[in-house]
């Protein structure tokens, strides 16, 4: 980032200056026209945002209010605005998939990541998750984020510190398997959240048993079905953790005008399972869940799930031999 990017003052939590007061040189601005259509730049000096409908120079933006609407030569017109987190993940340069908004929105609140929290991650991606977690945890918390891949790793970095302005006080990332490096860098029970975006997060338990603080949470983002079967089960096997709970989200959006109020055509639907729990005291065993019994039914039960007892009409044999010879009839005509 540009050192004109720099804001007057650096006070506060990081990253929350770059927040407010008017655009700088550096800065990300999110353009949106007339139709609703919206473009990203990055202000420069001397720059310009060209179109085939005009251009706009960085110059009618740099020194603005945050929420201004400027003009292009060719007279059209562009709301400015500081990109939200959400915009922000959703055109960052990524080198893997990111976890969508709405999902890392419920792993920051299902989690409980609290201000000043140890934390732990693996599987960073292009760094849009360990963005949520590091505004939860503030600067004075902690996160150690682990990933395989150098080039990941690169771009986590990259994006984390331009939404920050630079560097994050709270944050270390290391390269390397999740279950052979965390135990080598984090205490036995020193973690207050484990948070796991990966292909196998069962073969991590014992090391999420050895770090995890007891009632400490882990929760695991998994894409599908069988992925998250095997990571329950596994976790009921282990006998450390309390009973696993899942659940996915999907968002809607709605159309809105005038009277025209309906939903979206559009949505986003199955991104990825969630799956929670949280480890026990050292030495005590989970409680085993009673299950209900087998369902006993009396005649009378029987009797009274009929097609007659729950409003279906009755067909006479009748008129069944009717139907079947008019659909064989019809099935020679044709």
């Amino acid at each position: 980032m540009s050192l004109s990017a720099q804001p007057a003052a650096a006070d506060g939590p990081t990253g929350a200056a770059y927040r407010r007061g008017p655009f700088r040189v550096g800065e990300r601005v999110q353009l949106t026209d007339e139709r609703g259509r919206m473009n990203t730049i990055t202000l420069a000096d001397g720059g310009a945002f060209h179109t085939h409908k005009g251009f706009l120079n960085h110059a009618e933006i740099i020194g603005r209010p945050d929420g201004s609407v400027v003009t292009n030569t060719a007279g059209h017109q562009y709301q400015a605005l500081r990109p939200l987190l959400s915009d922000f993940v959703l055109s960052m340069p990524r080198g893997a998939a990111v976890v969508y908004p709405k999902d890392a929105g419920q792993i920051v609140t299902m989690a409980d990541i609290f201000p000043g929290a140890r934390v732990v991650e693996a599987g960073v991606g292009s760094g849009a998750l360990s963005i949520s977690l590091l505004r939860a945890v503030g600067d004075g918390g902690y996160l150690h984020s682990f990933e395989r891949r150098q080039e990941f790793a690169d771009i986590a970095r990259g994006n984390v510190e331009t939404i920050f302005g630079g560097p994050h006080p709270a944050w270390r990332i290391s390269l390397g398997d999740f279950q052979d490096e965390v135990v080598a860098a984090e205490e036995p029970g020193s973690v207050d959240r484990v948070v796991l975006d990966m292909l196998a997060p069962w073969e991590c338990l014992e090391a999420v048993a050895t770090v995890l603080a007891p009632g400490g949470v882990w929760i695991n983002y998994v894409a599908t079905a069988t992925q998250l079967s095997r990571t329950a089960e596994a976790i009921r096997a282990d006998g450390r953790f309390t009973e696993p709970d899942a659940w996915e989200s999907m968002v809607r959006g709605w159309h809105l005008e005038g009277l025209a109020v309906r939903p979206e055509h559009r949505m986003v639907g199955h991104t990825g399972f969630l799956l929670t729990t949280r480890r026990l005291a050292e030495g005590v065993a989970p409680l085993v869940r009673k299950k209900r019994n087998k369902a006993e039914f009396s005649e009378e039960d029987l009797n009274a799930w009929t097609p007659e007892s729950v409003g279906e009409r009755t067909v006479s044999d009748r008129r069944l031999r009717r139907v079947a010879r008019d659909a064989r009839a019809g099935s020679q005509e044709a």
